[in-house]
């Protein structure tokens, strides 16, 4: 293990009673369970699958989705693409697969049995956790669905044999983290429906007896070692979903009736304790909100199908979570990019070029109704009718927003709008979920800034979860934003790379985010103690004229460094304080001038790498070079830095 006593140490601080004596508990279970061989499944006779499409399901697919996601399973079939940065040319040989000792292809199965902490020998975990998640393989049964051509189920069958046999239950890495055995259920149940009419499906899940003793143990160890206490957050969700699933389209066990009503308790408390009243995921992390809401979603469908009641909590939740992400959506419907974001999906059967947010929107409509200031969906998706043709369609008796919110207090989550498709999510609440707020960033007061869907003052992403931990700091840090240093360090304070000890606290001032006139928006952070970081944004309309103040109220004098990052299509000419930026969308050229404060010395930064700076992250384990203004100087509070971002016509 490389973690040191010292991280052992924080995390433990952050932890309550109750969770070490669970995690104690949890701990002396798993060394006895893998120092005996693990028990078999109970004897099944006579199961049949019977949580079936309704019949006409699968006509009712676009065409154009229909087509994407062919092309992406024959993509996956060849070996021309990449998934979860593995290359799919392994996928498409089940007996070769990424050796985590050497980072290379090697014959043996999924039988990786390392630590899962151990970054040195295995590299990013994510790299052999995220294949076996097995979407890639509802992609494939999707094709066959659609198609009927064998070839896809084929492929199907060989891979989940393969992993059958080299993952036996409570071995090797795959066995270490719920969430993703969580998913994997969720993976199966939706293989086994999308399979169904091949001739071969039966044999393959139901009259398998490797497949019904991996399901049975996937499921008893969910219920033996759920996430708990301070790490409660999205995987909770993701094992409760999975659970829930199974245990309604493969209740084929004598504790399935049990697993069903424990998993279904779980999905209803942690489906509310994720999310803010407002709608908004608490872990302050937007695709997040996507994953947990697409877990809800599939969950909710898998119980709709099985005729199992399920709360009207958990409707409302996934209802809310819906029109917050229609309220919070840019022009382009591209969500704020807040937080960390790993690409991680709930369910997987579209190719590439489907909009998943246009798609969780669309899914939306279909099972709740939209309402008349949601933004127009004009793509398609396989999933929406999928998921629409199961869930029970019920209309929840909540009071839906009459106008589209822009103001989340509770979230501290504030949208300006403005003519042109300007858009400026400005960031004023809790750093983050729970005790170790673990997929939040030291972002307090940050900004992100959109003209028609383009990154202008562009959050950089997050890049890398495990294995590189200069650049997971540089993610996730201060500087990393379009917000205020001071003295060098961080707001909050940083245990490990998913664990903050000391959380900066915000407050929201002022938001008047009408969008007619002038906008405002005010808020405070006490991150440096014993001074105050106050930030104010006003949006004119008339000018097209974004203004942010910052202020340092009380304490010595300060070091300072404001960082403004611009987006990857952007370019910036700086001159002194002011720069001039370029950029083109859909072959237009457009621009905006940024003059910025005179007090400080600006310097722009471009893909560097020691230490890092001017990065952008469009997705999990993929970054670019771009833009970042870094402004240094000194203040000793009270005298104002003002930034003016001027759009042209």
């Amino acid at each position: 293990m490389t973690m040191s006593a010292g991280w052992y140490l924080r995390r433990l601080s952050r932890m309550g009673p109750r969770e070490v004596g669970g995690r104690v508990g949890d701990a002396v279970r798993r060394r006895r369970w893998r120092s005996a061989p693990p028990p078999d499944c109970p004897r099944v006779t006579g199961a049949r699958f019977t949580a079936v499409l309704p019949a006409g399901t699968i006509a009712t697919v676009p065409p154009d989705a229909a087509k994407r996601l062919v092309a992406e399973a024959d993509r996956l079939m060849s070996g021309h693409a990449e998934f979860f940065g593995v290359d799919r040319d392994d996928m498409a040989d089940p007996d070769w697969w990424y050796d985590p000792k050497t980072g290379r292809r090697a014959p043996g199965g999924y039988a990786f049995d390392v630590p899962y902490r151990d970054e040195d020998a295995a590299g990013d975990v994510k790299q052999i956790w995220e294949p076996s998640r097995h979407q890639y393989l509802t992609l494939l049964a999707a094709a066959y669905a659609v198609t009927g051509d064998e070839r896809y189920a084929e492929r199907v069958d060989a891979h989940l044999r393969s992993w059958w046999a080299a993952n036996p239950p409570l071995r090797g890495v795959h066995w270490t983290s719920g969430i993703e055995l969580g998913i994997r259920l969720l993976s199966w149940v939706w293989t086994r429906r999308l399979l169904d009419g091949w001739p071969g499906a039966a044999a393959l899940f139901e009259e398998n007896p490797r497949a019904l003793h991996q399901i049975w143990h996937h499921q008893r160890w969910l219920a033996a070692f759920p996430s708990r206490g301070s790490s409660a957050n999205n995987h909770a969700v993701a094992e409760a979903a999975g659970q829930l699933a199974a245990s309604c389209a493969f209740g084929w066990f004598p504790s399935s009736a049990r697993r069903r009503a424990e998993a279904l308790r779980s999905l209803e408390r942690h489906l509310r304790g994720n999310t803010f009243g407002s709608g908004l995921n608490r872990e302050l992390a937007t695709e997040y909100h996507g994953l947990v809401l697409e877990l809800g979603l599939a969950a909710l469908a898998e119980a709709d199908a099985a005729e199992v009641p399920v709360p009207s909590s958990v409707r409302l939740v996934l209802l809310r979570m819906t029109d917050a992400l229609a309220a919070v959506v840019d022009d382009r419907l591209r969500p704020p990019r807040q937080g960390d974001a790993d690409d991680g999906h709930g369910l997987v059967v579209d190719g590439a070029g489907t909009d998943r947010w246009g798609s969780l929107l669309a899914t939306g409509d279909a099972v709740f109704g939209s309402l008349a200031w949601w933004p127009e969906v004009t793509g398609t998706d396989v999933r929406t009718p999928l998921l629409a043709a199961l869930i029970r369609p019920a209309r929840p008796s909540a009071r839906r927003p009459a106008s589209r919110p822009a103001h989340f207090a509770d979230a501290g989550l504030t949208v300006l709008r403005g003519p042109g498709g300007i858009w400026c999510r400005c960031d004023g609440g809790p750093h983050g979920f729970l005790s170790i707020a673990a997929h939040a960033h030291a972002d307090a007061l940050s900004l992100e800034v959109r003209h028609d869907g383009v990154d202008v003052l562009a959050d950089p992403g997050t890049y890398c979860y495990h294995g590189q931990p200069e650049w997971r700091r540089y993610f996730r840090s201060t500087l990393g934003h379009n917000t205020l240093e001071l003295d060098g360090t961080d707001q909050s304070v940083s245990g490990g790379p998913f664990l903050w000890t000391r959380h900066a606290r915000s407050r929201v001032l002022v938001a008047d985010a009408s969008g007619e006139g002038v906008s405002h928006w005010c808020a405070e952070h006490d991150g440096y103690g014993p001074s105050v970081h106050r930030r104010r944004v006003e949006l004119t309309a008339a000018t097209r004229e974004l203004r942010v103040t910052d202020e340092v109220r009380g304490g010595p004098r300060r070091a300072v460094r404001l960082a403004f990052h611009l987006g990857p299509a952007v370019t910036a000419d700086l001159a002194g304080n002011r720069a001039v930026l370029t950029w083109s969308r859909d072959g237009e050229e457009r621009s905006a001038v940024l003059d910025l404060p005179g007090q400080l010395n600006w310097r722009a930064h471009r893909g560097e790498t020691d230490p890092p700076l001017g990065w952008y992250s469009a997705g999990f384990g993929r970054k670019e070079p771009s833009t970042t203004l870094i402004g240094t100087g000194f203040t000793d509070g009270g005298r104002e830095l003002t930034t003016v971002l001027g759009f042209h016509g």
